[in-house]
């Protein structure tokens, strides 16, 4: 399951939501990522997000039916913001449930390397300053994608 949203997310339900009446799931694995104050040796006030509603989707869509394909997984979720951020909000939530734990955390590395350099999201800093500063795709992302190509 895919949602991209504007609201704030609780972790804790979204993995009680995945898992309740469940047994045939052995592990969960969650990643939450979070606006930090920093971003390449310069400090960050906040965190703007923008997407294009249905292709996002979409995409995200695909990303998920991979992680699907090539691990076994009883139960998946993304979900991801957009709009304006303030520190510490959380950003993205990727849950993967599988039977066994290796599968949970490899399908929840996959699916966050494709995220982050995959999903069509557009961000930009917002510097102490005042300045908006578009934040560029990393090689070190590019490089954690590449390995499940």
């Amino acid at each position: 399951m895919i949602r991209v949203q504007r609201e704030a997310f609780d972790t804790g339900a979204e993995i009680a939501a995945i898992s309740e009446g469940r047994t045939d799931i052995g592990a969960i694995v969650s990643f939450t990522g979070l606006v930090r104050d920093f971003n390449d040796g310069r400090p960050v006030t906040g965190l703007s997000l923008e997407h294009y509603p249905g292709m996002t989707e979409r995409e995200l869509e695909k990303i998920e039916a991979e992680a699907q394909r090539r691990w076994e997984l009883q139960a998946s979720l993304i979900v991801h913001r957009y709009g304006d951020l303030a520190l510490g909000d959380p950003i993205v939530l990727v849950i993967t449930a599988s039977p066994h734990r290796e599968d949970a955390f490899d399908a929840a590395r996959f699916l966050m390397d494709w995220l982050k350099t995959k999903a069509p999201f557009w961000k930009s800093e917002i510097t102490p300053e005042g300045e908006t500063v578009w934040v560029s795709e990393r090689k070190s992302d590019v490089d954690a994608a590449s390995r499940w190509e």
